[in-house]
């Protein structure tokens, strides 16, 4: 056994002889020293750490999740006329286009069957009340079987918590992803995913569950990183930057502005970092191809220094063969100068979306390793248990609550310095829903 773990010593230091000057050589050893290695002691005490699962609550749960699954069933065989496998895509296809017809022009696999796969659907929702039912069941389904039923199973029985897994080198934008079980693909913009929120409960009634979670990170980094100086300006009076851009897009007074207008901005303020088109823009909000492109035209004049950004990102991607974030992180993208029209295409959306979730990812990280590092200075015994997307989640004991709030707020909003102000939403609960 000695021997086993002195060459294991011993192969490491020598490989780390060899990486530590290429780090440097690369540019990354701010990214690889400042952020990921002081990470990975931070990382090791929230996986030995775990968070509690109330089961009972999931087996509740998962009854009624049944429940639901199987009156869904029934309003779709009703109005399908017959009964049939809705887990089938080959025979759903059948039944929604054959039978029901409820496309002109169905789209259809490589494999010559009909496409039923959700954004399809999506498309389709207001054709008829059959879609909107199958995509409730395939949400309540997934449900059920990837997260209500497996989670206790999750949970060890020594500890009686739930210990995630995370892995620092999973994406390529250095997101962390949450493994065995996965925390990060819990769907929350439904209740019924919200729902599996409220199992995650606090260790005992001493203790409360605390979430701080950066409010609009991506688009407050790409009003950093562009410079443009009306969306920083929307951010530095607290405007709704939503209302700001449908303001806008649709040269309306901000107080002219409708819910209608402000979910269609929302739409394009994500989606042009997500180099949206202006066909990708009418699918998501079913409306006529013109609208959308009109939308996007608009605000690329309202917010000239976004496409300034973005255009001087895809010339320096395709010189370099990289983009990188604040820190030096990088991502290659062979595909950049590629002859391919559409792999091109798809590079240059990488090449455009990278700087800023990479800079979000690395903000969160220096973040938690900032908030590790206040909670040991304080003696503090609130824990940090997960991390969620852009989400911290504590463990923090009630009588802490008036001082502990102020550190891990002020540790988060000062982790990367920047222009733009940084706001971090604070929320307690007796349960992850509710702290959320």
């Amino acid at each position: 056994l000695s021997e086993y773990a002195c060459e294991d010593a011993d192969v490491t230091l020598q490989v780390a002889q060899i990486i530590r000057p290429e780090i440097e050589e690369q540019g990354v050893g701010d990214v690889c020293f400042r952020v990921e290695c002081p990470l990975i002691p931070v990382l090791v005490e929230m996986e030995y750490e775990g968070i509690s699962l109330d089961s009972e609550a999931l087996a509740n749960y998962s009854e009624q999740l049944e429940e639901e699954i199987i009156e869904l069933r029934t309003r779709i065989f009703e109005a399908a006329g017959s009964e049939f496998n809705i887990d089938s895509p080959k025979q759903l296809g059948v039944i929604l286009f054959d039978e029901l017809k409820i496309d002109d022009k169905p789209k259809k696999t490589a494999t010559g069957q009909y496409s039923t796969r959700e954004a399809e659907l999506l498309r389709l929702s207001n054709k008829h009340p059959i879609v909107q039912d199958i995509l409730e069941y395939r949400n309540a389904v997934k449900l059920k079987s990837v997260y209500v039923d497996q989670l206790p199973a999750a949970v060890n029985p020594k500890t009686g918590h739930l210990h995630t897994h995370y892995s620092q080198t999973w994406t390529a934008t250095g997101r962390m992803q949450s493994n065995n079980p996965n925390l990060q693909t819990i769907p929350v913009r439904k209740q019924r995913g919200r729902e599996i929120r409220a199992a995650f409960v606090p260790r005992d009634d001493d203790h409360m569950l605390l979430s701080a979670d950066y409010s609009q990170i991506e688009l407050r980094i790409m009003a950093e990183l562009s410079g443009d100086e009306a969306m920083l300006q929307a951010f530095t009076d607290g405007t709704d930057i939503h209302n700001v851009t449908a303001s806008k897009v649709y040269g309306v007074e901000l107080e002219e502005v409708t819910r209608e207008m402000r979910d269609k901005a929302k739409m394009v303020n994500f989606g042009i970092i997500y180099g949206i088109s202006g066909f990708g823009l009418q699918q998501r909000l079913n409306i006529p191809r013109a609208e959308a492109n009109d939308l996007i035209t608009n605000y690329k004049k309202e917010y000239p220094g976004v496409q300034r950004w973005i255009d001087s990102t895809i010339e320096f991607a395709k010189e370099h063969g990289y983009v990188q974030t604040q820190t030096g992180r990088r991502r290659y993208l062979r595909d950049i100068t590629s002859r391919n029209k559409t792999l091109a295409n798809a590079a240059e959306r990488l090449a455009m979306n990278s700087p800023i979730q990479g800079t979000a990812a690395d903000m969160l990280k220096l973040a938690m390793i900032k908030v590790h590092a206040a909670l040991r200075a304080g003696d503090f015994q609130t824990k940090m248990l997960l991390t969620v997307h852009d989400e911290i989640v504590f463990d923090m004991l009630k009588s802490e609550e008036d001082t502990v709030k102020p550190v891990i707020e002020k540790a988060m909003k000062t982790a990367l310095p920047m222009k733009v102000p940084i706001l971090v939403e604070l929320g307690t609960g007796t349960n992850w829903l509710e702290a959320n």
